[in-house]
């Protein structure tokens, strides 16, 4: 495993042409305490100050901050500041059950009981069954890791990757018929794919690091997102189709859902003319700290 320290540094402003008030703010901006991922430091400024500020886990476990506000404000300024530990395999091998080594699988019962949202689709339709059955082999079988690595992999080449910051994910279809797409849309026909063949799925949001240097890595400047596949024998598996990754490499996670709209980096509401608001800003930097 190669370790490397890293400074995630998230900035989201909202600017509003007259004072305006705040409903509650929700936010996951806290990376997941890992055995491959260990947080050393945090920092969290909201500005105007909020009134309250509070911690919980929600239901898969991440971790929400959730601001309420008694002060009116024409600028809300979020800025989150974590240091962290990250470890990593250039070329992972997942030991998977022997059983689950090649598709089509079965889950046993017990796996099957928990996993029960993460098989259900959110988008059934044909296109994206279709759309899969490039990946498989010719055969009664396929390699179960070299069916996602190569699911991975397509949707890498087959579409164009476009950075879009407001609000929603396109349904698979969509991202089909347009051939292009931002991380949150890969994700979610990534997602939809493998729950079609019958395999575990959710979706992630989180981090990527994006070095100066070597291959091009895009995301970087924003929130990413990707998805994991529940593979008996190696558990929960990361993939990013949008820079064709497959395990945790440059990938910090955040939180994790069985829907992207469980898992968004930051939602709340304002008080006021509609007409008022004038933009958002997100900046997120990923460096490699010092020393």
């Amino acid at each position: 495993m190669n370790k490397r320290c890293l400074v995630v540094h998230h900035v989201t402003t909202y600017r509003y042409s007259e004072p305006v008030s705040f409903g509650e703010h929700q936010m996951m901006f806290r990376p997941r305490a890992s055995y491959d991922l260990r947080l050393l430091k945090t920092d969290l400024e909201i500005r105007p100050e909020p009134a309250t500020l509070r911690w919980l886990h929600d239901v898969f476990d991440n971790s929400v901050a959730i601001a309420t506000f008694d002060r009116m404000a024409a600028e809300l300024h979020f800025e989150s500041r974590t240091s962290l530990e990250h470890l990593e395999a250039k070329n992972p091998d997942y030991p998977l059950e022997a059983h689950a080594r090649t598709y089509p699988f079965a889950y046993s019962d017990h796996d099957f009981a928990n996993l029960a949202h993460a098989l259900k689709r959110l988008h059934p339709a044909q296109e994206v069954d279709r759309w899969v059955l490039q990946f498989l082999d010719p055969g009664e079988t396929t390699d179960t890791m070299a069916l996602l690595r190569r699911m991975t992999l397509g949707i890498k080449e087959q579409f164009s990757y476009e950075r879009r910051i407001e609000k929603g994910v396109r349904t698979p279809e969509e991202t089909l018929r347009r051939g292009r797409g931002s991380c949150r849309d890969f994700a979610l026909l990534m997602m939809e794919g493998v729950r079609s063949l019958g395999l575990a799925a959710r979706f992630v949001s989180g981090y990527i690091f994006t070095p100066g240097f070597g291959a091009v890595v895009v995301g970087g400047g924003a929130t990413h997102a990707w998805m994991q596949v529940y593979l008996p024998g190696a558990g929960w598996v990361d993939f990013d189709p949008t820079n064709a990754i497959v395990g945790n490499h440059n990938l910090i996670r955040v939180a994790v859902a069985w829907n992207p709209a469980q898992a968004l980096p930051l939602w709340g509401c304002f008080i006021g003319d509609a007409a008022s608001f004038r933009g958002m800003e997100v900046t997120v930097t990923v460096a490699e700290a010092d020393g």
